[in-house]
């Protein structure tokens, strides 16, 4: 029951793309709550379980603290709150028609896939690179270990008839100012990871950027390497609405979320995960994450209305042999070729830079590579460290990036997509 890859699989055939959102709260019955109101929103909806930050580090006696003390949590602690509570929150909503996802954040995941299990969900998401290096101290050993041990776990769900799905976060990598060629390597790379221990059903994040026009070639990219090297498994693309610095006015949030929303489409991506209006401010009311669901459901659907295969197909083939796709393939190939086993090659290949998250400050990251923002909004590479793309990389900067254009490059697509309504500049493309 809940089969999440089947039913995402059934909406896009029926040429549907599903939305999600976020959505995590401490009581129960306000996730239940949440829960329903999602699935009666007008659009093609999955549910969402995300967790509390104390449980995603493992701090389960915070979370006691706040549960016996009616103090709020940022989520559902899923671990603490016991297998009849989760079970009461999904009763007679998670079903085929309706799957649910456990959404985590962690490093040390395998308390919360035991938990989720016993409450009889079989799809989550994340990553040993994607939820270690942005998000803590964690070693990039230590969570590769972990993953592979959770991974593992989730995989024995097969054994009482569920078909687990895993969901990379690679392809959102501290969500802004990395260059697509490393969201989508990494994206490929955990993927591979995942279905090595015997996870046959997968998605493959992408986060949007700061251009359409390179999202849509990245996202090409993504599927083609998905198709090269992951045949045998079924996967489909999910697409992120914007994760950086996010607009304030509403229209501007709304905007950007059409925009990813009319990417999902124009890349034949399966499914998006959507940001609120309240993004800039505070974590989002019930109501909030309705709106954002049928807004990006109305643009997806006129979208689809209006898209023709006939421009689709030239597209994903100028896409084929692209600079985001060399650069990628190039950098799933040195990983690959660094370690029979696919867990030891990804750490081989940070400690030999072969990758390397511009701006991230995590100890196993070796912080060599910057990125810029071009005059045209692509992404582009200002120093590669020794990433195995030197003979690659297009549209290098002449001159370091500093500190001033780092804050300019942050508030990028906030600036852009506000400016309009507020000085009345015409909006962006």
């Amino acid at each position: 029951m809940g089969d999440f890859g089947a039913f995402v699989r059934r909406s896009a055939r029926a040429g549907r793309l599903v939305v999600q959102p976020r959505m995590g709260f401490g009581d129960p019955g306000v996730m239940r709550e949440g829960l329903l109101a999602t699935r009666g929103a007008d659009a093609t909806t999955v549910g969402t379980l995300t967790l509390d930050s104390f449980t995603r580090v493992g701090d389960l006696a915070a979370v006691e603290t706040a549960l016996r003390e009616g103090i709020g949590i940022n989520g559902f602690p899923i671990v603490s709150h016991g297998v009849d509570t989760t079970r009461s929150v999904l009763s007679g909503i998670h079903a085929d028609d309706f799957p649910v996802q456990v959404r985590h954040g962690s490093a040390a995941p395998f308390d919360i896939f035991a938990a989720l299990m016993r409450a009889g969900l079989s799809a989550t998401e994340g990553g040993p690179v994607s939820y270690c290096l942005p998000y803590g101290r964690t070693p990039l050993d230590e969570s590769l270990r972990n993953w592979e041990r959770s991974t593992a776990l989730l995989a024995e769900s097969r054994a009482w008839g569920a078909r687990p799905h895993l969901e990379t976060f690679g392809g959102c990598m501290l969500g802004q100012l990395c260059p697509p060629s490393m969201l989508v390597a990494v994206s490929v790379l955990e993927a591979l990871f995942f279905h090595c221990l015997g996870i046959g059903d997968i998605s493959v994040s992408y986060a949007q950027q700061t251009s359409g026009a390179q999202d849509r070639e990245a996202v090409f990219a993504l599927r083609r390497l998905c198709a090269e090297l992951l045949p045998d498994a079924d996967w489909h693309v999910v697409i992120y609405a914007y994760m950086g610095v996010y607009p304030t006015t509403p229209e501007g949030c709304l905007r950007l979320l059409g925009q990813a929303a009319e990417l999902a489409v124009d890349t034949g991506s399966e499914r998006l995960i959507v940001k609120t209006v309240a993004e800039s401010r505070r974590i989002p009311t019930i109501a909030e994450n309705v709106t954002a669901l049928e807004h990006a459901g109305r643009v997806a659907r006129t979208a689809a209305d209006a898209a023709s295969p006939a421009e689709v197909r030239p597209a994903r083939e100028a896409a084929r042999d692209s600079q985001t796709y060399a650069e990628a393939r190039a950098l799933v190939d040195a990983v690959l070729n660094s370690h029979s086993d696919l867990g030891s090659a990804l750490l081989l290949a940070f400690k030999r830079g072969y990758l390397d998250i511009p701006y991230c400050l995590h100890p196993d990251n070796a912080g060599r590579c910057r990125s810029y923002i071009d005059e045209d909004g692509w992404l582009r590479w200002a120093d590669t460290g020794s990433l195995p793309i030197a003979g690659l990389a297009g549209g290098r900067r002449t001159r370091p990036v500093t500190s001033s254009d780092l804050l300019d490059s942050l508030s990028y697509v906030q600036r852009g997509h506000d400016r309009p309504f507020l000085y009345g500049d015409r909006p962006p493309s």
